[in-house]
């Protein structure tokens, strides 16, 4: 066996910052109220990871690219086959591959619907203002209703995805997202992470806060108040 660095550090905080954002949104969304204030502030942290995680997908370590785990038709059958590549087991499988994109996917779209959502209670998007009523409506109606139980599902599938990993083909999933490394049959390329790699991750994520901060304030600028009637 063979030990590597399968994902970097960027890589691993990006993953458990965006898990403990998630769990907040679902949290404080359900709680309403003064909770409002610090869901509108954990979207637009997301959307800041969601940005980072774009940008870190093309220049990252070289298991949190893209261009390693955006698999063509042949490599899904072969995987589904049982004749897959000793990389699919590394990092992102073919599988693992819809499950990520889903992910970053219905997330964007659910923290861009937040900008544009007014739920005439206690939360009003910076974004609201820029657009006509119908289109408030439709956001609101998606943020609210369709975009969050999506989300919720994508999420226990994941979860129900690493559980079957897990217990029936005997792949940790989760310790590598911890430590970094993990043991291969045969030498494969590793990430590289070192402090270079690191400070060009955080270039990129201060970045990517000062781009979201430009778009909050295309509406009014200011972070999320709870407001009512």
């Amino acid at each position: 066996m063979h030990t590597i660095r399968v994902w970097d550090l960027p890589t691993r905080l990006f993953h458990w910052s965006l898990v403990l954002c998630v769990v907040g949104l679902i949290v404080t969304g359900n709680v309403g109220g003064n909770a409002m204030v610090w869901h509108g502030r954990l979207g637009y942290a997301v959307l800041t990871l969601l940005l980072f995680r774009v940008a870190w997908g093309l220049v990252g370590g070289h298991w949190s690219r893209f261009a390693r785990f955006l698999y063509g038709p042949d490599s899904i059958l072969a995987y589904l086959r049982g004749q897959g590549r000793p990389e699919h087991s590394v990092g992102h499988s073919p599988l693992g591959m819809f499950s990520v994109l889903a992910l970053l996917l219905i997330l964007l779209a659910q923290v861009g619907s937040g900008l544009f959502a007014d739920d005439e209670i206690a939360f009003t998007g910076p974004l609201a203002g820029l657009v006509s009523g119908g289109w408030v409506e439709q956001a609101t109606r998606y943020h609210k209703q369709v975009g969050k139980l999506i989300l919720i599902a994508l999420v226990a599938l994941h979860l129900g995805a690493i559980a079957f990993y897990k217990l029936v083909k005997k792949q940790a999933l989760v310790r590598p997202m911890i430590v970094g490394d993990k043991a291969v049959p045969t030498p494969l390329p590793a990430s590289q992470d070192n402090a270079r790699t690191r400070l060009l991750a955080l270039v990129l994520l201060l970045l990517c806060a000062a781009a979201v901060y430009g778009i909050v304030s295309l509406g009014d600028g200011a972070l999320p108040t709870a407001s009512y009637d």
